[in-house]
């Protein structure tokens, strides 16, 4: 780079208005130079400053253009305009923090011609454009108009001196005339840009005439809405003044003033509610600070909109509840198919209630993956038990003041959201729904799941205080239901305060009949068509089920049978009037080719891979583990974004495997001369847990052996150094997953054997599951391999 910098202080002087071919090259952003001006640049950026210090050392030329918005100009000719100004350094001077103050005369236009270099700073060949002058009989008249126009834009703007229309009309070359103009108005980098690219003197100052027209419309506009803003200011300051004449002549008359009036007013509406005393003693001394004040006051405005959200809240009013389980029951089974265990919580809370009418709700938390029906089924207990409803999402939260509101005192306070869902609802007991709530985030402004422990907790919440009302509302009567995808991310101290009934994801059949009881019906009449004019043939809903969606719930396959809807809307609008029946042979016509398919055995037809069984956010899900080995020194190589307890488990299974390697029919010093690559794909996606242990340690076996493992089958559970298989979680939901993905036979650890009975009879009707507690088990299993 030093050499390069040197090379440049000698390049040689140009005389008159002659340039050389190649000069450094000026990126300016957001400005446009024209010729024969003085522009005043600020240089802050260090190869800028090099740049106009190599200049100043040599013959103090440089050419300067524009760049396109929303580029950084690292490349050039792609970065910038092709047309731009040759400069001639007048001044420079150091200002603060290291930057540059520079003057520079502007001369005439020039054109890139091609890069010479990038680096430190662009230098760029330079080709001379040269003005198309016209004929002057065509171009004076244009002159002319463009002058006039200008001199009427002076008249308007309130920032251009008057003196300025004198130095136009003295200026008689019209390609100056344009430019000067041009470089003093106020438009766009676009519009400069086009202006100093028109080399035709003539088209430059018709365009500028449309320009000029344009900015002269905007300030007429602009000065009649000053003149209107302006009258209506001092017709406000009049009305001010003889409002305030009729105050005191009020008050010389003992008339009662507005506030007064007010006050009575809100008096009035007191004295109708049923509050409670203290909220009653609050509400009578703001109402008595109203009438004493000052009706154009900011005080006074704060102090009435407190009242209003005072008054206007649900103190003591409840709708009755319906407490007939039978009806709820149906109401239930309407609305969602399965969930089985979360109506019979519902149910038994009906019944206690229908005992004990004073029982406290229980409050609920519903965690499962996204698209089962979490926030659907509080709607649905709400029109179980006739009550009103109310949702809050949580998601992405971080002000504790959402919750709990801010102090009146602060200009533009509100009560928290908990206050003003009640306030919207008009009732004290409707059924809240904390939406997300594992998505609820802190910060600097405080921590909003530790504002949730007061409302959650049955023991506390009945005198539940927002800092905007300063008095305690009873929220015992509410209930409470939350929501969340994962329980990891909810505090501990939250967590205890709610029932969790945990919502795994759908069976085959289970979706199938939510998609022709709900699904298709609502998809057909929200894209506008008419019952019977779509159907769906014998298993194409299957079809979509099986091959177009992969999830636990039902939000895709929704989404995917609207498609197939619209798709037809599309037809019916273009003039179709026959019905339209959705088959096989028709589906990949709307939805193209299928997007999903389980290809386990194909991928388990070499030795060393094992179909593994993982829970996520989403549900169950199955995983391939894949174990290789390759000469070298004993390393174990571990990839697949694999998560520290993960890594543990696949040392694990190797410790195992060296110490049983006998018994296995290896030999003992196997990994003296070998290295153990284990991965486990879709890489992209982190991974971690234990459950994997059992599958980790059969793909190395099966990679050492050269033995292949079933292809239908599949495993999870957590492994010690033993061999013992210990129990895991997600056992349903993993289940589930595999029974998706076509698998046959299961191995789970033996301590999970009472959690398959939360899996639907019809699916366990499908499965061959070993029950095991020991790795010598799953290897007898998996690869017909004993152990002696």
């Amino acid at each position: 780079m030093g050499n390069e910098n040197t090379g440049d202080k000698h390049l040689p002087a140009p005389t008159g208005m002659d340039h050389p071919d190649a000069l450094p090259l000026l990126l300016l952003t957001d400005q446009v130079v024209f010729p024969m001006a003085l522009v005043p640049l600020v240089i802050s950026n260090a190869e800028e400053g090099l740049l106009i210090n190599d200049v100043v050392k040599g013959h103090r030329l440089l050419a300067l253009v524009a760049i396109r918005p929303g580029t950084e100009g690292k490349s050039v000719l792609s970065d910038a305009y092709d047309i731009g100004c040759i400069g001639r350094i007048l001044q420079v001077q150091h200002g603060a923090q290291g930057r540059l103050e520079v003057v520079v005369q502007t001369l005439n236009r020039f054109r890139i011609g091609g890069m010479i270099r990038q680096a430190p700073y662009p230098i760029a060949r330079i080709q001379s454009v040269e003005e198309v002058r016209g004929v002057p009989d065509e171009i004076n008249p244009v002159m002319l108009t463009v002058k006039r126009q200008m001199g009427r834009l002076i008249h308007l703007s309130p920032t251009i001196p008057d003196s300025a229309d004198m130095v136009l009309q003295n200026i008689d070359d019209p390609g100056y005339l344009a430019d000067m103009i041009a470089s003093n108005l106020s438009l766009s980098l676009e519009d400069k840009q086009k202006l100093l690219s028109i080399l035709n003197v003539k088209e430059r100052l018709e365009r500028l005439m449309y320009m000029l027209e344009r900015e002269i419309n905007v300030l007429e506009i602009s000065t009649r809405i000053h003149e209107e803003v302006k009258s209506s200011i001092d017709l406000g300051q009049r009305e001010y003044f003889l409002r305030q004449q009729m105050r005191a002549i009020q008050r010389e008359l003992g008339e009662s003033t507005g506030a007064q009036s007010e006050a009575i007013e809100y008096s009035e509406k007191l004295e109708a509610l049923d509050l409670p005393g203290e909220v009653r003693k609050e509400a009578q001394k703001e109402i008595d600070r109203l009438g004493r004040m000052n009706d154009s006051s900011a005080e006074y405005q704060v102090v009435a909109t407190y009242l209003d959200t005072l008054i206007e809240l649900p103190w003591r009013q409840y709708t009755a509840d319906r407490l007939d389980l039978a009806r709820a029951e149906q109401i239930l089974d309407q609305d969602h198919s399965g969930l089985k265990k979360v109506k019979e919580r519902i149910l038994d809370y009906l019944a206690v209630r229908r005992l004990k009418p004073d029982a406290h709700g229980p409050i609920l938390c519903f965690v499962g993956p996204p698209g089962v029906g979490k926030t659907s089924l509080g709607q649905s207990i709400a029109r179980a038990l006739d009550r009103k409803f109310v949702r809050m999402a949580l998601g992405g939260m971080r002000d504790e003041a959402e919750i709990r509101g801010h102090r009146k005192t602060y200009v533009g306070a509100l009560p928290g959201r908990i206050i003003q869902g009640l306030r919207k609802c008009g009732s004290a007991n409707p059924v809240f729904m904390l939406d997300e709530i594992d998505k609820i985030g802190n910060d600097f402004r405080g921590d909003p799941s530790s504002a949730l422990l007061e409302v959650l907790d049955p023991a506390q919440n009945h005198s539940f205080t927002d800092h905007y009302l300063n008095v305690p509302f009873d929220l015992s009567h509410v209930l409470f239901l939350a929501t969340a995808n994962m329980l990891e991310p909810i505090p501990w101290a939250l967590r205890d305060r709610m029932e969790v009934i945990e919502l795994p994801g759908y069976t085959l059949d289970e979706k199938l009949e939510i998609a022709k009881r709900y699904l298709a019906p609502r998809q057909i009449e929200a894209n506008g068509l008419k019952p019977g004019k779509v159907t769906f043939a014998p298993g194409v809903l299957k079809k979509i089920v099986a091959g177009y969606t992969r999830e636990a719930g039902v939000r895709n396959l929704e989404r995917e049978i609207g498609h197939v809807c619209r798709g037809c809307a599309r037809k019916f609008a273009g003039g179709r009037r026959s019905p339209i029946k959705i088959d096989l042979e028709r589906l990949p016509d709307y939805l193209g080719k299928e997007k999903h398919f389980y290809d386990v055995a194909e991928r388990t037809r070499i030795p060393g891979v094992v179909t593994g069984l993982a829970w996520t956010a989403t549900g169950g899900d199955i995983l391939f583990i894949e174990a290789t080995s390759m000469p070298g020194k004993g390393d174990l190589i571990l990839t697949g974004q694999l998560g520290d307890v993960m890594k543990e488990s696949v040392r694990t299974a190797l410790s195992y495997i060296q110490s049983n390697a006998e018994r296995l029919g290896l030999d003992p010093a196997f990994l003296e001369k070998s290295n153990i690559h284990v991965h486990v794909p879709a890489g992209a996606v982190p991974k971690d847990g234990p459950s994997a242990g059992v599958g980790m340690l059969t793909a190395i076996t099966s990679m050492l052996l050269r033995k292949k493992v079933l292809s239908n089958l599949a495993m999870t559970g957590e492994i010690t150094l033993r061999g013992s298989v210990l129990p895991v979680g997600g056992i349903k939901e993993k289940v589930l997953a595999a029974a998706r993905a076509g698998i046959r036979i299961l191995i789970l650890p033996d301590r999970n054997r009472n959690d398959l009975d939360d899996v639907p009879e019809s699916v366990r009707k499908k499965l061959t599951v070993h029950f095991v507690s020991e790795m010598r088990e799953v290897l007898a299993i998996a690869l017909k391999v004993t152990m002696d």
